[in-house]
């Protein structure tokens, strides 16, 4: 990496007493977690522009169904690439520094694509975009793991991944409004700006690492036991993320969250499309009505916590069967339920609920609980690797399923195979998931290698 963003050597242990020392890592930790909820959501009204304007585009004649599934599959290609690599970066990284510029970055390429109308330099800009949009998930469970306590950890990872939804949200109603009156250009242009000011937002708040303030690890700063027994050196940090590499639960854990991911993002990139074409929606009922989604999921990734933590005690699997079978349930219900609005608004809402809680496990916090701390980038970025890769493939594959049909001039998009296709991937998600129900947590790599 280049020494901008690496981190910071660690500073001597500050004085104070051990409740000053609390006090002090609360009020960091409070200006960290904000931090990581703005930013996040800023990554968001990016990366789901396009997915907004996808019909006033087709509309214009600028792309075709084609090219705009090749755009898709470009962004996240690259963005499942960048997931793997930065996320074995992040491991190492300043992350005040690392995702600021990152997001910076990504708004200029959201502004550059609303100045631009050839399908080739789209295709371009989307997948530069998606390599800067890559230093969003990683870096922010790194800071994550970094500033918050075994304890305090799986409730603040839920609130965190809620805010994914706020982007959403701002999404389908800040910026479907924005294109509504002004067109798709000042989608991607208002999504940009966005970014950037997230960005210098960021780089206020975010922290290095709580060493480099002369501060101890956040188990030892709460009185609680310390996760990594061994000192935590470059050496040491890439024997754990190899190690990683190795398990058969992390496979399949990323193989389960893969194929969620299929459904997932089938809703965020043709889901707007589908409710004008198929549901009769206009652009801004349409945006509204997605609304619900991101509404929902951020409830059901905040719930997804405190049920793991507080009902099953730490047990991520049961939540995750109850959620994988909701999702299942709304899919159904919003391809195949009643032409109603109100219909519609429900089973937006199960399938928000659920994919917000199942992001939250499945994309990370199972995985991460399982794995030794300082391999915890390297986890996020393969199965950010296996997931993204599925979206990429998922995007083409979708703009392949949806079959145009054109009748007095007009064209109509038929979602049928799409549909199954969609709900396979999520039931097969589903006994994916079940399959590392009896997992064990790994507290020491020796240990493993020795048995």
């Amino acid at each position: 990496m280049f020494s901008f963003f690496k981190t910071g050597p660690d500073l001597p242990r500050r004085a104070g007493t051990p409740d000053e020392i609390r006090s002090t890592y609360v009020k960091m930790q409070w200006q960290v977690f904000l931090g990581l909820i703005f930013g996040y959501a800023m990554f968001y009204v990016v990366r789901l522009a396009l997915g907004v304007v996808k019909k006033p585009m087709l509309d214009a004649g600028i792309v075709s169904l084609e090219e705009l599934g090749m755009m898709g599959s470009a962004f996240f290609f690259t963005y499942a690439i960048g997931k793997f690599s930065n996320g074995f970066l992040s491991d190492y990284a300043n992350i005040k520094r690392f995702m600021s510029v990152a997001l910076a970055l990504s708004g200029i390429v959201s502004i550059f694509m609303g100045m631009n109308t050839s399908a080739l330099f789209f295709t371009i800009l989307w997948a530069a975009n998606g390599w800067f949009q890559s230093i969003g998930s990683a870096p922010s469970c790194v800071s994550l793991y970094q500033w918050f306590s075994p304890t305090q950890r799986g409730s603040r990872y839920s609130i965190w991944g809620s805010s994914r939804s706020l982007g959403e949200a701002i999404t389908w109603i800040l910026t479907a409004t924005l294109v509504s009156y002004l067109g798709w250009k000042a989608g991607f242009i208002g999504a940009g700006i966005a970014a950037i000011a997230g960005a210098a937002a960021m780089y206020l708040m975010l922290k290095d690492r709580p060493q480099t303030y002369g501060l101890p690890s956040p188990a030892e700063a709460f009185g609680e036991e310390p996760e990594i027994k061994k000192g935590s050196t470059p050496a040491e940090t890439r024997r754990a993320q190899l190690f990683i590499l190795t398990q058969k639960t992390v496979w399949l854990i990323a193989a389960a969250c893969a194929l969620m991911y299929v459904s997932r993002y089938a809703m965020s990139s043709w889901a707007v499309l589908f409710l004008q074409e198929e549901k009769g929606y206009s652009l801004i009922d349409a945006g509204f009505a997605m609304s619900t989604y991101p509404i929902a999921g951020m409830v059901g990734a905040i719930a997804s916590g405190l049920i793991s933590d507080k009902i099953f005690r730490g047990n991520r699997h049961i939540p995750t069967l109850i959620y994988g079978l909701v999702n299942i349930a709304g899919m159904v219900l919003m391809f195949w339920g009643p032409n109603n609005r109100v219909v519609d608004a429900v089973a937006l809402g199960m399938i928000g609920f659920a994919i917000g809680g199942l992001v939250v496990f499945l994309a990370g916090l199972t995985a991460c609980d399982l794995m030794p701390k300082n391999a915890v980038g390297a986890v996020k970025g393969f199965i950010g690797l296996c997931s993204y890769l599925a979206t990429s493939i998922q995007e083409y594959v979708s703009s392949v399923l949806i079959t145009v049909n054109e009748v007095d001039g007009v064209k109509h998009y038929d979602f049928g195979n799409a549909h199954i296709f969609w709900l396979s991937a999520s039931v097969l998600s589903l006994l994916l998931a079940l399959t590392v129900w009896n997992a064990k947590k790994v507290v020491s790599i020796d240990d493993v290698k020795k048995n």
